[in-house]
């Protein structure tokens, strides 16, 4: 049930691609707790999705927006004050893509013209989207903007690639611009590095599937879903939060303070067993 947490408040929410996508989610969680949406996502990325479907349900319009493109964004942020009367109080980026995974491209073997790309959609994107944003005084004092990241920022896991590079890079971004916004106009900016989670990106990643089921049994509380880290974006935005900024904040159920859990070590033991019996 929702509570109204963000009633009166207005914001953009990137990267809602289908009804799998956590930007998807974390509209619908918005809307519901009482605010006002504008829709974004990239051209090709608006022809093959399903927004329109989500638009409609959430009242919300649609505006197109490459995010590497400086002009688009900030034609985004005038229209979106247009559209929503006023600043906005809240951003979601839900920005990602690497080539060089889309192509089954080794880390080892980079392309770098991909890896570039990937640097640019994934990361300096947020910069881009932040610092159009303080340009056009386009955020209300308090505002929050909230970017998704990925644990492979701070550990290896390799099927995620050149990904993880971008993601350690858009945290930093978080941090460093997090303290000029928030010295400037008291915005806060936070990451979110949520569980493995079934999307249309996610399931691309090599070996998704049983890291999937990996990470479900070494987090004590399972993979956090899409819904739940949209309700945790909704609280991100919200006013009860408002002196946290520049924070990497984990959602994934305590996987990033498990070292091994008694699951992993009993499918091991019996693994082992079996091996030894023939």
């Amino acid at each position: 049930m929702a509570n109204q947490l963000l009633k009166g408040k207005k914001g953009i929410i990137f990267g809602a691609l289908d009804e799998r996508s956590i930007a998807w989610k974390a509209a619908q969680q918005a809307v519901a707790e009482g605010a006002q949406i504008v829709l974004s996502n990239a051209p090709i990325a608006l022809r093959m999705g399903k927004i329109n479907e989500l638009a409609k349900e959430c009242n919300a319009t649609v505006i197109a927006a490459d995010a590497t493109s400086l002009t688009d964004l900030e034609a985004l942020m005038n229209q979106s004050m247009e559209v929503l009367g006023g600043k906005m109080d809240f951003i979601l980026h839900s920005i990602g893509m690497s080539p060089n995974v889309r192509k089954n491209i080794e880390y080892t073997d980079t392309n770098y013209d991909n890896f570039h790309k990937t640097l640019d959609i994934s990361a300096l994107s947020l910069h881009r989207v932040l610092q159009t944003a303080m340009k056009l005084d386009a955020l209300n004092e308090w505002s929050s903007v909230v970017a998704l990241s990925y644990i492979a920022a701070q550990r290896s896991f390799p099927g995620y690639n050149d990904m993880a590079d971008a993601k350690a890079l858009l945290e930093s971004i978080a941090r460093s611009f997090g303290y000029h916004y928030g010295f400037a106009k008291k915005v806060r900016v936070n990451t979110v590095s949520q569980s493995p989670t079934v999307t249309t990106a996610g399931s691309g990643v090599s070996g998704f599937d049983v890291f999937y089921t990996y990470a479900e049994k070494m987090s004590p509380l399972g993979n956090a879903s899409a819904e739940d880290c949209a309700k945790f974006c909704a609280l991100l935005f919200s006013d009860y939060t408002r002196m946290v900024t520049m924070q990497n904040l984990f959602h994934d159920g305590g996987f990033s303070n498990t070292g091994v859990s008694h699951l992993i070590v009993e499918e091991i033991q019996k693994i082992a067993t079996e091996s030894a019996n023939g």
